[in-house]
């Protein structure tokens, strides 16, 4: 054993004798016999989900399937990069990473714990991959096969988050690899893929044996790369990563995910030198609510982003979503967009005495403020649901049921019905983000209810029920036509119509009384 790591290893002992008892055999028991019951559990549905994708596949649904794959990896380089991913707990952070430690060494633990993620991600990615190309023959071996791909393409997009860290050289080619699988995932949607994917699909296993090659070797080169540059990461780097480690963990343990969105808002603007215009010759109440579109217009980003994210529905109908998942998607999806304009009544809600020196009135300041999550919600259930009655496919053989549903409901009602039916859920979706961004924290000192599967604690579930809720009873409507796919949807129109004024409505008057 070597010096530095003798030594790193003696600081930790010590450390570990003057903190909490070490685990003792019963520990060590009651954790194994935890791990045999969940895969007694989760052996039979496993076995019976993995012998389902043996035989041909759909070639559309292959396609969806794919493009959502490729978002999924994007989505996990993307959290691995702003994650750190290389952190140290905030003590360690303190004064270990100062110390003269081999470096290398002090993170040798977070280097294993990123290992375990890579092989967790890359099985449900193998898992994925397998239900896209399917296994016309030889289920084992491409089981294997598609598995090995998955913790290939998982570890080495760590190591290329970890590599990001040490240079920025590293940085571009990460944000290059998310680019291209977003235009992988694009590709795949419009139908360009699908030679490529059949093609791949019943590829011979000796092919299949030398993509799985190549893929092991890259992933490992890359591994090696990023394990022999752990010592070089800057120390600000990994102090930063730390500290945003810390605020995750104290707002996962008190159940308090507002304080994340908090935080993440600070440390954008806190860094940031913004050019000073005049105000607009507004009403108090609605130049009391220009702060909302000043600042979504300074991020045109996610604006971009968010625009894109309305061919999530139509990507999920191609795959084959039931129409249940379909309805969740654009529901869940409009009432996340309408919540990004919902910043100045959650500053509102934290400091209601800010909030009445200002000298506008609640009711009117909540009218004012629910314009933007309004527009954002209508406009962006209108679009998505146009390209989900657009993403059809071509021939009656392959379409799934919903969207052989939408074709007969589009072709009686009108092409242009769905999209009235998304605006029309815009106010009371903005009641919805509107209630969600005045909710209290967490109150854990609310009661447990005990149910054959455990313990639920009513705090946490009561917190995120709020707003939901609202958007649930304020869309019923738009929800009940996308789950039946009604030939005429002029009753559904007027009925969303009325029960969106009359939620906006009453949430500004009932929360406008409220001091």
């Amino acid at each position: 054993m070597s010096g530095p790591e003798a030594s790193v290893r003696t600081v930790r002992a010590y450390l570990r004798s003057r903190g909490r008892a070490p685990a003792t055999m019963i520990d060590r028991y009651a954790a194994v016999f935890g791990l045999a019951m969940i895969a007694a559990v989760l052996g039979r549905p496993l076995s019976g989900l993995l012998t389902g994708l043996a035989g041909p596949i759909d070639p559309v649904r292959a396609g969806a399937g794919a493009a959502l794959l490729a978002l999924a990896v994007a989505g996990f380089l993307a959290a691995a990069r702003a994650a750190g991913p290389v952190l140290l707990p905030a003590a360690d952070a303190s004064w270990l990473l100062l110390s003269p430690l081999n470096r290398r060494h002090l993170l040798g633990r977070t280097a294993r714990a990123l290992g375990v993620i890579a092989l967790v991600a890359g099985v449900l990615l193998g898992v994925g991959l397998l239900a896209v190309l399917g296994a016309p023959d030889q289920l084992g071996w491409r089981l294997v096969g598609a598995l090995v791909l998955g913790v290939s393409a998982t570890a080495g997009g760590l190591a290329l988050a970890v590599l990001g860290q040490v240079s920025q050289s590293w940085q571009i080619w990460l944000t290059g690899a998310m680019a291209a699988l977003l235009l992988l995932a694009v590709v795949a949607v419009s139908g360009q893929l699908r030679t490529v994917v059949a093609i791949a699909a019943s590829a011979p296993l000796t092919a299949l044996a030398a993509a799985v090659s190549g893929a092991a070797v890259l992933s490992a080169l890359l591994v090696r790369r990023a394990w022999t540059s752990l010592d070089r990461i800057p120390t600000r780097t990994l102090a930063n990563a730390s500290t945003r480690a810390g605020h995750v963990a104290r707002a996962t343990v008190s159940l308090d995910p507002g304080a994340l969105t908090w935080i993440a808002e600070d440390n954008r603007w806190r860094a940031r030198r913004l050019a000073s215009r005049r105000w607009p010759s507004l009403p108090a109440p609605f130049a009391l609510a220009w702060h909302d579109w000043r600042k979504l217009a300074r991020t045109p980003g996610r604006l971009a982003a968010v625009a894109a994210t309305t061919a999530l529905p139509a990507v999920l109908a191609q795959a084959g979503g039931p129409p249940v998942a379909l309805g969740a998607a654009v529901l869940a999806g409009a009432l996340a967009v309408a919540s990004l304009g919902t910043s100045g009544a959650r500053r509102d809600a934290d400091n209601p005495a800010l909030a009445r020196l200002i000298g506008v009135g609640r009711r009117p300041a909540l009218t004012a403020r629910a314009a933007l999550p309004a527009l954002l919600a209508g406009v962006w259930a209108a679009t998505a649901l146009t390209a989900l009655t657009l993403a059809v496919p071509a021939t009656p053989q392959t379409a799934t049921v919903a969207t052989a549903a939408a074709v007969t409901a589009t072709a009686t009602a009108g092409a242009g019905a769905w999209w009235v039916l998304g605006l029309l859920a815009g106010p009371a979706l903005a009641a919805a983000a509107l209630r969600m961004a005045g909710r209290a924290p967490v109150d854990h000192s609310m009661p447990v209810i005990d149910t054959p599967g455990g313990a639920i604690p009513t705090g946490p579930l009561f917190w995120a029920a709020t707003g939901p809720d609202l958007a649930l009873l304020g869309c019923l409507p738009t929800a009940t036509a996308l789950l039946t796919q009604p030939a005429v949807l002029t009753p559904f129109l007027l009925a969303q119509a009325v029960m969106g004024a009359v939620v906006l409505m009453g949430y500004v008057w009932r929360t406008g009384r409220m001091r």
